[in-house]
C-alpha cells in the first residue's frame, strides 16, 4: 500500500480544499459564470494534476526496483534507464494535453 489511511484522509481533505478554490477563483460556483471557456484552467490543472501524480506514484515503484536490479547486474542500467525515461514520459504528455487544452 502505498499511503495510510491517515495520509490518504489528509490528501482527500487538502485536495478538496483547493478544488473549492480553485472552482471558486474560475467563477464556476458564481451565479453567472463569466464566459464559455471557464473549464478551461480546470481541465489542464486536471490534466497536468493527475498525469504528475501517476509519473510520480510509478517512478517511486519503478526507481526503486530499478535501483535494486542495478545492485544486483550493473548490466542491467540501460533497460532500467529506458523504463523510467517512458515513465517520465506520461508527465510530459500530461503537460502537452493541458497546453492543447488552454490555446
Amino acid at each position: 500500500m502505498i499511503l495510510n489511511k491517515k495520509t490518504a484522509k489528509l490528501a482527500v481533505i487538502i485536495f478538496s480544499i483547493a478544488g473549492v478554490i480553485m472552482l471558486m477563483s474560475t467563477g464556476v460556483l458564481a451565479q453567472d459564470p463569466p464566459s464559455d471557456n471557464y473549464l478551461k484552467p480546470i481541465g489542464a490543472a486536471l490534466a497536468v494534476g493527475i498525469a504528475g501524480a501517476a509519473a510520480a506514484i510509478a517512478m517511486g515503484m519503478a526507481g526503486s526496483a530499478a535501483i535494486g536490479a542495478i545492485v544486483e547486474k550493473p548490466d542491467l542500467f540501460g533497460k532500467a534507464f529506458l523504463f523510467i525515461v517512458l515513465i517520465e514520459a506520461v508527465a510530459i504528455y500530461g503537460l502537452l494535453v493541458a497546453i492543447l487544452i488552454v490555446f
